[in-house]
């Protein structure tokens, strides 16, 4: 699938919004890149300082701020802040469904943006201990997938894993990714570029 092609199939669905009242807005971008004939998207593992998902692999992102405009000011300001990536280099592609968690109270808007390859990332210490780019072709691969139906505040929620190396991708990012492939389309139109 083409950037275009995503783009268009991130525009030609109803975006479903989540009912904010209890949560706090937050914001991530998946930033995706072509190498080598696959795209490939960009995760951070976070540090064991920050407040929450300490340890956790993530899209770079965060709670909104008095000063950002929008949810998607959100995520450029927070991926500038995290990996280096300046928001000029973010081609923004669209928008996938909010995600709600419901451990820490956040309601995620996730954006997806096309970024230049190659691109020295930066980590920030204080909140990145390490920056990974998953190919998705792994991603798509059934062998690196698990799902588990557990039970968080007293409701049941299925969980998604996806692993990588010795890396292990779960939680409100696991299912971020999900519903990117799910979006972008059936397992052999994405992943490869063209």
């Amino acid at each position: 699938m083409t950037k275009e092609g995503i783009r268009k199939a991130l525009s030609e669905r109803q975006k479903r919004v989540e009912d904010p009242r209890g949560f706090v807005p937050a914001a991530v971008l998946l930033p995706l890149f072509e190498k080598g004939g696959d795209y490939h998207l960009v995760f951070t593992k976070r540090t064991e300082t920050v407040n929450y998902h300490k340890g956790q692999f993530s899209f770079p992102g965060g709670r909104t701020h008095p000063e950002d405009k929008s949810l998607l000011d959100t995520a450029l300001r927070e991926t500038w802040e995290e990996i280096g990536l300046p928001p000029k280099d973010a081609d923004v592609l669209g928008e996938l469904d909010d995600i709600a968690t419901y451990t820490t109270g956040f309601i995620i808007s996730p954006f997806v943006a096309m970024i230049p390859f190659p691109h020295t990332f930066i980590a920030n210490p204080a909140e990145v201990d390490e920056i990974i780019e998953v190919p998705l072709p792994i991603l798509r691969d059934k062998k690196n997938f698990a799902q588990e139906m557990l039970e968080v505040d007293g409701r049941p929620i299925m969980q998604y894993f996806y692993h990588y190396r010795d890396h292990v991708i779960y939680g409100a990012t696991a299912r971020i990714v999900k519903h990117f492939l799910e979006v972008v389309g059936p397992a052999g139109s994405v992943g490869k570029t063209g």
